[in-house]
């Protein structure tokens, strides 16, 4: 026997910018959202009968036309607007599952003072929400960023680590510390001000990192879960990833020259992959 376990479908990578305007300046929002939907979808797929298949273009145009009308300042209100309204429409629909992507747009400062409507492209830093409701459901919300792209140059080392006959890596208490952090957590409520959290939960993750006393990236990981944690009452669990992007010291001697920790090779492949999540207890 053979049967249809299960499916989804959707549209992926709308891109959508927005400006908010008012008389004092302009707001600047640019998202990359993804819908996906689970439901009654087996005709299609057994009989090829579309009858309950929203078109995804459809969707694509549903997530522009949304974004006109709503007044949502955060990603996670605008994703529980988008998925209230498909499956409001859409009874065969079970669930709808809303993905967005945030780039960081910085207001630009000219003489010293924000400018109104001009605009710098900030890091490759991602702000990312997943937000998913069935029918007469509750919001589950995950919210998270990726490619935090961070590097300190003190206060960081690597010592104590099984040494082997293929280990060639030496021990050392003071090496640059470079990673691309990925992060999401779980919210406890649907009904927060999202941006808040978001950017306390960010600073306590930076502030941390900073000033943390390295022994390894996974005590410093855990330290910044644990902060976090602490820091914001709204989320009860996060998961954090943190690849050793490694800077290697370059070996001058052969030039006649020494290399006091100063120069270095910066290199992606291969790297570390470290990798946790961190939960409050019962």
């Amino acid at each position: 026997m053979i049967e249809l376990a299960e499916n989804r479908y959707g549209k992926s990578r709308v891109r959508l910018m927005k400006v908010t305007r008012h008389d004092h300046g302009n707001d600047l929002r640019e998202w990359t959202v993804q819908v996906l939907l689970k439901g009654d979808f087996n005709t299609a797929h057994l009989y090829g009968d579309n009858s309950k298949i929203l078109p995804t273009d459809t969707m694509k145009n549903t997530v522009y036309s949304i974004a006109r009308s709503s007044q949502a300042t955060t990603m996670e209100d605008y994703a529980k607007e988008l998925a209230n309204f498909l499956l409001g429409r859409n009874p065969q629909v079970e669930s709808a599952s809303i993905r967005v992507e945030g780039v960081l747009w910085k207001r630009l400062t000219i003489e010293g003072k924000p400018h109104p409507s001009a605009f710098m492209r900030g890091s490759g830093e991602l702000q990312t929400t997943t937000v998913e409701r069935a029918q007469g459901g509750a919001f589950h919300i995950l919210s998270g960023l990726e490619n935090l792209v961070l590097l300190k140059t003190a206060s960081s080392g690597f010592a104590g680590f099984i040494k082997d006959s293929l280990t060639t890596l030496k021990e050392t208490d003071d090496r640059l510390f470079g990673t691309a952090v990925s992060a999401e957590w779980r919210y406890t409520s649907s009904d927060l001000d999202f941006d808040t959290i978001r950017t306390t939960l960010r600073e306590t993750m930076l502030r941390t990192f900073a000033n943390h006393d390295s022994k390894s990236v996974q005590q410093t990981l855990y330290a910044m879960a644990q902060a976090a944690l602490e820091e914001v009452s709204e989320i009860d669990d996060i998961q954090i990833t943190m690849p050793n992007k490694h800077c290697l010291l370059v070996d001058l001697s052969r030039f006649g020259q020494d290399n006091p920790n100063e120069i270095f090779v910066p290199t992606d492949e291969p790297h570390g992959f470290i990798e946790a999540r961190v939960r409050r207890t019962n």
